[in-house]
């Protein structure tokens, strides 16, 4: 079973629940590290939160979501090993998963609804890294991390 680590800001809240509830009806497991109120809270913490689940294998994937899906898509990004994907639309989530091997997505809940958002999961979960030609470039991107 594939586990999703999952975690949002204050304005997030209701769209977590609802990409949470779906992910599951889904057959995923999803690790939930809030925040769980609507009281003004820190993206960052949350984003790093999702990040070091990905990056210990504590789960398999993450999804990260605050207004825009920027900032706790910065925060996760810091954490060695994650690959970030903050999407809008459907096409960049599966090729960020084609040819990125990106483990964690964002989103914004004051950018997109939750039925686009749903779409946006659904390419990037459904699709897989194809290796080959990318793996170059995805090594690379280890390499400069690796350089900080």
């Amino acid at each position: 079973m594939m586990k999703i680590a999952m975690g949002n800001d204050h304005s997030a809240v209701e769209m977590k629940e609802a990409i949470k509830a779906y992910v599951e009806s889904k057959g995923c497991e999803v690790i939930d590290f809030g925040t769980n109120s609507s009281a003004s809270c820190d993206y960052p913490e949350y984003g790093e939160k999702v990040g070091r689940a990905v990056a210990d294998g504590e789960a398999d994937y993450g999804i990260a979501i605050c207004g825009t899906g920027i900032g706790i898509g910065i925060a996760a990004g810091k954490v060695r090993g994650v690959r970030v994907c903050t999407c809008s639309e459907p096409y960049s989530a599966r090729l960020s998963r084609m040819h990125n091997n990106t483990n964690v997505l964002t989103f914004g809940a004051r950018v997109i609804g939750v039925e686009m958002a749903k779409m946006i999961v659904d390419e990037w979960l459904d699709n897989s890294y194809e290796g080959g030609r990318h793996e170059r470039r995805v090594q690379m991107l280890g390499e400069i991390e690796n350089r900080q």
